[in-house]
């Protein structure tokens, strides 16, 4: 009986340890797959329509403010950032288009036109404002569901030497 004990007690350390070995293995596996899998380097001229990083130059860095090329960058200036559309009723859709200058040395890009709510949405020129130029963004808002005073913006993400600029367009929806 004792002899019988001993046997089943190895058995049971013996099945142990080789499920544990087999876990290790399937671990190991599972972690070389993982690391070796991906790769996410890089290519060069991936895509050719992206734009050079040289026009998107961020002179305010860790290191300080290199004024010479501040001065440089492009310079978005608007006639008016606020656009006040009165009264209108629950359902239309307002639209106003804020026209700027690029009054920077630089040509002035616009990655991106983001509205503070799914209510609004802007176009803005996907090409280069060339230094001197101008530009439009057309913004429009949909009351649908909406009531009471409403304000609403539009953040724009760009190349120059504020980097952001916002937009409003408010006014009361009956």
């Amino acid at each position: 009986m004792k002899n019988n004990f001993i046997t089943t007690l190895f058995e049971s350390l013996n099945l142990k340890v080789l499920l544990l070995g087999k876990y290790l293995i399937a671990l190991f596996s599972f972690g070389m797959i993982a690391f070796t899998s991906c790769n996410n380097t890089p290519k060069e001229n991936e895509n050719p329509k992206l734009l050079s990083t040289s026009l998107v130059n961020n002179p305010r860095s860790a290191t300080g403010t290199d004024t010479v090329v501040l001065n440089a960058l492009a310079n978005m200036s608007f006639k008016d950032t606020v656009y006040d559309f009165g009264t209108i009723k629950q359902g239309e859709v307002v639209s106003h288009e804020y026209d700027f200058t690029n009054t920077g040395k630089s040509p002035l890009l616009i990655s991106n036109a983001a509205g503070s709510c799914g209510c609004t949405v802007a176009d803005f020129p996907r090409e280069p404002v060339q230094p001197g130029k101008t530009g439009t963004i057309k913004v429009q808002f949909s009351s649908a569901g909406k009531e009471g005073h409403q304000e609403k913006s539009v953040t724009l993400t760009t190349n120059s030497i504020r980097g952001l600029h916002i937009l409003f367009i408010k006014g009361e929806v009956k």
